[in-house]
This record gives structure tokens, C-alpha cells and sequence, in this order.
């Protein structure tokens, strides 16, 4: 039997529940006070100045940005501009600004630093960026996907003050081919170490046994020595459970030669071992520690979690030794409404939604994502295939990465490992998607070339990658699949029965599928053991690629994002799940083929309208909504959709049956009644042995009278980083939602917290999505509230002509 087996025991997040109420939320992994009482990883996010706009002398120490704007990081400057059918970045970066930007932050370097090692770390800056420190450059960084720092030390200053600037160049368009956002949209961090420390991306952790009754921890840690003299130091490991228990502990002499560097290896075994899954996303955590004489000179504390990987044709992918169908969803890397800007607590609400939807895997396509949402993978439980790049050497977009491909592939694929490599959540690393040169030869070579790199890292994981093809040439593939352990299949999964037999050992992956397929593509992953499980595009709505999923009403200049100018749509409605996080009903589907907690969901499909029939998109499936109120169709048939994981379901409208029908797999569990629409309540139930088991219910909404505000957080940690997400919806005076409201909403905030984004779902309304108004779509919006340093009470009052006002309190606390 072929088979491919992966054990580890990889690094998460720190924010296990046990430890929330003791740590910050943004004090990850290497954040901690060593005895010399500085902080060894310090958030640099604070008090930056911006500017838009080019000019040659913002680098130098002595410029003047007295009147460039303040801004906290993260940021995304696209976000903020006027979405235009002028603007260059075109329908595929959604018509959002782009352009050249500064920025600058002025700091002095306390004295407990001299002496120590001082670096500056980016987690992504977008894009061509290029760093100085009191004037002088440290260096570019083409790929605004990649995490990256520059050594500060021989250039500080300790009599006076510092000057950070960044010039950040996204003018060159087009370069990608979804919105990007500009800017520095993820964390900057300062590192502050002493001369002998572990190394940046210096630790690794694998399991080569797992078991339940115990398992094997290998820790490597690099230590250097940036001194001149030789250096005689313990490295001390602890291992610590999720409830803060010792399951392990050791102590390694060694001595570094002058400015070398030697890796430790040390072996643990943890008895009982809390073994990491989706639904059991148990983490522990490695504290390491360098200690010269009596002094602990370096301490890093680093979250992971034991589990054992296991790929074959024969038994699908294994997870600690169970099989798991993948139910997973690609995403891009915006946050909707918030653009590009990585806040932690921005990511961590996508991974919620998304294991709220039932997914339990996610592709990060087509780029390298922030730490934040890997994190919050770790701690929720999702699994993940990072994927590192959309393209190789040949082009898709005119200034896209192959420019930088030759020079740059290998530092930023191993940055990406390294940087990545201990979080228990991912499973497969991705090098490429639907890349250009995929039926040439040197497809392969350049496989093997980054599986190679990759492996030199990292042997614990397969390597994949997404293909396709429209034509009928699909056996060219057969070469570069063979060079990959996982194979990827964009769109093509039909043809994977006849491909296991020409090929039995292959392991297939479908990263890509088309929403309205849902149905037969689980069918498919169901059935076949060498099929991992399936990707859907997308799991959520995103900016960018505007008119994907698209739908058109009569007169509207319709067709494919690639054959029409999508304008005024700006992104793509293909999600599961929409810009505002509500779940779409095809999310429900999907998640009640592949789990067994949803059992009954009723929808509506949109009846067209007089004028002529609405037209869908390769990417839409038919716009249904949970919706029972339709004025103007009285009397006129409507399709009603009922998905159902019971034998039999019956509908009825104002409490007279309308009919029943059979929802098994043959039904593809749906059912669809043509009903004469009549304002009231429509229900769907759910029968089993001929008894009514559970009911579906929509009722018609009366009109609008009231805002209705809802937090998902309603208390926020005062650092200038949390956030909570408000949904705002229009009721009737009984509190229904009114699904056709339209109402323009103003929004004021008092206190301490700030508005850093307002909108809707409905990706053709292009109003900005940074202001303090915006209008409902739906009957629903959002107001997305960034906490300030103070605490206090965040209040956020929210009117509507003809409305009445809505009053919400949001506490802040330290």
C-alpha cells in the first residue's frame, strides 16, 4: 500500500482558554519578560504618521511629517478611498485605490537596549516595500505576502530619538489578481534579545509517535551567538499541558563557539497526550529558556499541539488515526469591510464563522496568511492548506509575482515554512494555483525544485498544488502530478475515478469547486478513499475578482467576470457566507451534507421579476434568501426550498399543508415546492416514522420601524486592537426583519472605541467602507468598533430616518 505518513506535534496560538485571562490577546508566542525586564517581542503598532502620495526625501531623519495623518496599525489605505471604475487596480482589485504610500514612526531606544540585539519584524507589508532606519534603507521586500525583519542594532540611536519610515509601492498595476489592499496591513513587531538568544523561526517541534496512551516530542531549537567570545549556556525546555500542568521538562549544556550557532535536539515523552482535532483543538506549550550562570538570558514560550497526519489512496487522510473527510472552503485574505488589515480579533471572527458553517478545513488561497489567522485555526480547530503563491514564472497579471519569481521564490517559501511549520492546523503546504507553465516541463523541475526546499525544513507534511484545465488535454498533468504527494484539482474532479484507475496511488485533493455543485461533489468524496475532500470557491465572499458569482436582473449588461465589465460590482459573491458573516443558504446545504448538526433549513428563491428572467454565473448559484416577505407577487408562485436530513418533510403555509415529499439521497436531501405567495407564516417540518419531529419557519415581515443592534463582543480589551462586530438589522415592530430594507443608517460613537468600518453584503453598492454611514442591504448592515487605549464605555447610537434610534454600550476594560 502507498502511503504517505505524517506525525508531528505542532505550534498555535496562545490564546487557549485557560490562559485568555492572563495574557493579552496580542501577546503571542516569544512574548514574555526575560530577568533583565525588557520585553523580548514588542507590538510596534502604535502612533505611526501616513502619507499618500511619493516624495524622495521621506526617508531622511530629519523630514518634517508633522502634517502626514496619524494612524494605528494595522492599515490598509485601499480600504479607504473611493471604490471608482478609475481607479487602475480594475475589476479584479475590485476598483479600489492603490498607488504609493509613506509612513513613518518616530522612537527612542530606552536604555536597557543598549547592548542588545534590536530587529524590526514585519508581518506583511503590501507591497515593494522598502525600510529605513534614521536614513539609511535596510532593504526591499517585493512580495506583500511574506513576513520579514531587518536588524536595527548598528544603527540606533540612544541619546536621541529614531525615525522608522516605509515606503510602500503598490502603484504597478496589475499585480494580482483579487483586492490585495496597500499598505502595512499586518503587525509590526520590535525584537529585543540579548546577544546569545534562540533564533528567530528557531524552534521545531514534530511527534514521529502518537498515540492516546503517550507520545514522543522532538524539540530542535537554534541558539546563536552574536558575541566575539565563545559562550558556555543551558538550554532549559518545559513543557507545559493545556491546564498549565508540567508533562515534561530537560536541560542540554553546550557551548557556542564565537558568532556561531548550534542546533539542540531534545526528546520528551508526554504520557496521556491531549490530542489535537478540529474538535478537540487541545494546545500545549514549550517554554524554552537559555540560561548563563544563574541568569536566564532568553525565554520564549511557544504553543503547539500533538497530533499524528496520515495521507494514502487507500485510506484517505487520517487524523490521529481516524479518517476525515475534508469539508474545506478557500478564502482570500481580506476581512470584508475592513480591507486587508490583519486585526487578531478580525481573524479569529473568520475562523469562527467558518467552523460555524460547518467547514472544517480551509485553503489560504492563493497567498501566505498572517499569523493571526493561523493562530486562531490552532485554537479553533480548523484544519489548513497554506499556500504560498498563485503563480511561477509566467504571468497572469502584468507586474504579478513572476517578476520577482527567480530572485526571490526560495527566501520567501522558506520563510513561510519556517514561519509556519509548528501550527498543528496546517496539514498540506500549497507552492502554486492554476499556474500559467503547468503543461510545460519545466512545471516539473520547478515541483521538485521547491518540494525539495521545502522538505529541507520540513518532511512532516505533503506538498500540493492546484491544476486544471478547460480543454482535453488532462493526462499532459500526469508527469507534474506524479512530482506532488497530494494532488490538487481545480474543477476537474469528475474525471478522478477514470484517473485512479490509470493512476491508483495518486491522492487527490479538490481545492476548487463551483458552489452549485455541492451535492455531487460530496457524493464523490464520500464514496472515493483517494479523494482527501473538497475546497469550495469560496467559503466566504471577498473584494476583488468582482462579478464572480454574479447574478443579473433583466437589463443589466450581464455575463462572466472575464467577458463583461462587472463595475459596479466590486468583489465576489460566491461565498458561503457573505461580507457581513451571515450565512447564505447554501451554507446551510453544504454543512448538512457533511455533518450531522443541521437536519432542516427552508429558503426562498427570488421569483423573477416581470421584466424578463435573472441570469446567473458560473460561480452563483440562484439568489435565495430567508425570506417569506415578497409584496407584489400576491397570488404568483414562488419556489420554496427545503434541505432536509429527515426522510420526509411537509410544508405548510398558514398552517395548511401544502404538500410533502421525500428529501433522501436520491432528492439530493432537498425538496422544492411551488407555493401562490400569501402574506403569514410558512413552515417546513421535518417527519420521521410519520411524526413531526422539528420545524423551519419564516413569517412575513410587517415595515420598518426598528434598529435592531446586535455585538458579538460586548466587552473589549482597552489596547488599541480589539474588536467588536455590530450587526445592525431593520425589524417590524414585532421584531421580524423586515428583508427588503434599504434604510440609509447613521452611526455615532462616544467613548472610547472608534468606527473603522461600516457596509453591507450587497457587493454593488459602492459606498466606502470607512465613514459613519451606510445603507442596509437585505435588511442588514454591520459597524465594525475598534477599542482605543482608555476604558470606559463605548456608546454607539444608530438612526435611520423614520426609524426609531438604537443605543448600544460596549464596555472597555484593561
Amino acid at each position: 500500500m502507498y502511503q504517505l505518513n505524517f506525525q508531528q506535534c505542532k505550534f498555535c496560538y496562545p490564546i487557549i482558554k485557560v490562559w485568555v485571562m492572563m495574557v493579552l490577546v496580542l501577546c503571542v508566542s516569544g512574548c514574555t519578560k526575560n530577568e533583565a525586564n525588557f520585553e523580548r517581542k514588542q507590538l510596534f503598532d502604535s502612533d505611526w504618521k501616513f502619507h499618500l502620495g511619493d516624495t524622495d526625501i521621506a526617508s531622511s531623519k530629519d523630514f518634517d511629517d508633522e502634517n502626514w495623518r496619524s494612524v494605528n496599525l494595522p492599515h490598509d489605505w485601499s480600504i479607504e478611498g473611493e471604490i471608482s471604475p478609475e481607479n487602475l487596480t480594475g475589476g479584479a482589485g475590485g476598483y479600489f485605490l492603490a498607488g504609493i504610500g509613506w509612513y513613518r514612526k518616530t522612537f527612542k531606544a530606552p536604555a536597557e537596549w543598549k547592548d542588545k540585539n534590536i530587529s524590526i519584524y514585519f508581518e506583511g507589508v503590501y507591497m515593494n516595500s522598502e525600510v529605513f532606519i534614521n536614513g539609511k534603507s535596510l532593504g526591499v521586500y517585493p512580495y506583500g505576502y511574506t513576513s520579514f525583519k531587518y536588524n536595527l542594532t548598528p544603527y540606533l540611536n540612544f541619546d536621541k530619538e529614531n525615525i522608522i519610515a516605509v515606503r510602500v509601492d503598490n502603484s504597478q498595476q496589475l499585480n494580482c489578481r483579487w483586492y490585495t489592499g496597500s499598505g502595512i496591513y499586518r503587525h509590526v513587531w520590535m525584537l529585543v534579545t540579548e546577544p546569545v538568544h534562540i533564533a528567530h523561526w528557531g524552534v521545531d517541534i514534530t511527534t514521529p509517535e502518537v498515540s492516546s496512551e503517550k507520545a514522543n516530542v522532538q524539540l530542535t531549537t537554534r541558539v546563536k551567538n552574536e558575541t566575539g567570545q565563545p559562550q558556555n549556556i543551558v538550554v532549559k525546555t518545559l513543557i507545559w499541558d493545556k491546564n498549565l500542568k508540567s508533562a515534561g521538562n530537560g536541560q542540554v549544556e553546550i557551548e557556542l563557539a564565537p558568532n556561531g550557532e548550534k542546533e539542540i535536539n531534545q526528546t520528551f515523552e508526554v504520557l496521556n497526550p491531549f490530542l489535537w482535532s478540529p474538535d478537540t483543538p487541545d494546545l500545549y506549550q514549550a517554554q524554552i529558556q537559555i540560561v548563563s550562570g544563574d541568569e536566564v538570558i532568553d525565554d520564549t514560550k511557544t504553543p503547539f499541539g500533538i497530533r499524528s497526519i496520515a495521507f494514502s489512496a487507500e485510506e484517505g487522510f487520517q487524523l490521529n488515526g481516524e479518517k476525515i473527510i475534508l469539508n474545506g472552503g478557500c478564502v482570500h485574505h481580506d476581512n470584508g469591510i475592513l480591507g486587508a488589515a490583519a486585526f487578531d480579533r478580525a481573524e479569529q471572527r473568520r475562523v469562527e464563522l467558518l467552523k460555524a458553517a460547518g467547514f472544517n478545513a480551509v485553503r489560504t488561497a492563493h497567498n501566505i496568511p498572517s499569523e493571526a489567522f493561523l493562530h486562531a485555526c490552532d485554537e479553533l480547530g480548523l484544519l489548513v492548506i497554506d499556500e504560498a503563491f498563485d503563480g511561477w514564472k509566467a504571468s497572469k497579471t502584468p507586474y504579478d509575482y513572476s517578476l520577482h519569481f527567480d530572485d526571490w521564490w526560495e527566501k520567501d517559501l522558506r520563510a513561510m515554512v519556517l514561519r509556519d511549520r509548528n501550527h498543528p492546523s496546517i496539514i498540506m503546504w500549497s507552492i502554486g494555483n492554476e499556474v500559467i507553465e503547468r503543461k510545460e516541463p519545466e512545471a516539473v523541475e520547478i515541483v521538485n525544485m521547491m518540494a525539495e526546499e521545502i522538505k529541507m525544513i520540513d518532511t512532516t507534511r505533503p506538498v500540493t498544488s492546484a491544476m486544471t484545465t478547460w480543454d482535453y488535454e488532462w493526462e499532459i498533468f500526469d508527469p507534474l502530478m506524479e512530482a506532488h504527494d497530494v494532488c490538487g484539482y481545480n474543477y476537474q474532479l469528475h474525471r478522478a475515478p477514470a484517473d485512479h484507475k490509470r493512476v491508483p496511488s495518486r491522492i487527490i485533493v479538490n481545492t476548487e469547486s463551483y458552489p452549485a455543485n455541492a451535492f455531487n461533489i460530496w457524493k464523490l468524496v464520500s464514496e472515493k478513499d483517494y479523494i482527501l475532500g473538497d475546497f469550495v470557491w469560496t467559503a466566504m465572499d471577498y473584494l476583488g475578482e468582482s462579478g464572480i458569482g454574479a447574478y443579473y436582473y433583466p437589463g443589466e449588461n450581464a455575463g462572466e467576470h472575464w467577458q463583461v465589465e462587472p463595475y459596479p460590482w466590486h468583489g465576489a459573491y460566491c461565498g458561503d457566507i457573505d461580507l457581513t458573516g451571515w450565512r447564505k443558504p447554501i451554507s446551510h446545504y453544504r454543512s448538512m451534507l457533511y455533518n450531522d448538526n443541521e437536519k432542516l433549513y427552508i429558503a426562498v428563491k427570488e421569483p423573477n421579476p416581470d421584466s424578463g428572467r435573472i441570469k446567473t454565473t458560473g460561480w452563483a448559484v440562484w439568489p435565495t434568501w430567508e425570506s417569506w416577505t415578497w409584496p407584489g407577487f400576491e397570488g404568483k408562485s414562488i419556489e420554496v426550498e427545503v434541505y432536509s436530513k429527515y426522510p420526509k418533510v411537509r410544508l405548510y403555509l398558514n398552517n395548511q399543508l401544502i404538500g410533502e415529499k421525500i428529501t433522501s439521497i436520491d432528492q439530493q436531501f432537498k425538496a422544492t415546492f411551488s407555493v401562490p405567495y400569501t402574506p403569514g407564516e410558512l413552515k417546513a417540518v421535518g417527519v420521521e416514522n410519520d411524526k413531526e419531529i422539528e420545524s423551519s419557519i419564516l413569517q412575513t415581515s410587517g415595515d420598518a420601524e426598528n434598529i435592531k443592534l446586535t455585538a458579538d463582543r460586548k466587552e473589549l480589551v482597552a489596547n488599541g486592537q480589539d474588536l467588536s462586530f455590530v450587526t445592525v438589522e431593520i425589524t417590524d415592530k414585532t421584531g421580524i426583519l423586515q428583508p427588503n430594507a434599504e434604510n440609509k443608517m447613521k452611526f455615532n460613537i462616544e467613548g472610547a472605541g472608534t468606527i473603522i468600518g461600516v457596509g453591507n453584503a450587497n457587493l454593488k453598492d459602492n459606498e466606502r467602507y470607512v465613514g459613519d454611514e451606510c445603507k442596509t442591504w437585505k435588511g442588514r448592515a454591520l459597524v465594525v468598533i475598534r477599542s482605543t487605549h482608555d476604558t470606559g464605555d463605548i456608546k454607539l447610537t444608530v438612526s435611520s430616518p423614520n426609524l426609531s434610534e438604537s443605543i448600544l454600550i460596549i464596555k472597555s476594560k484593561m
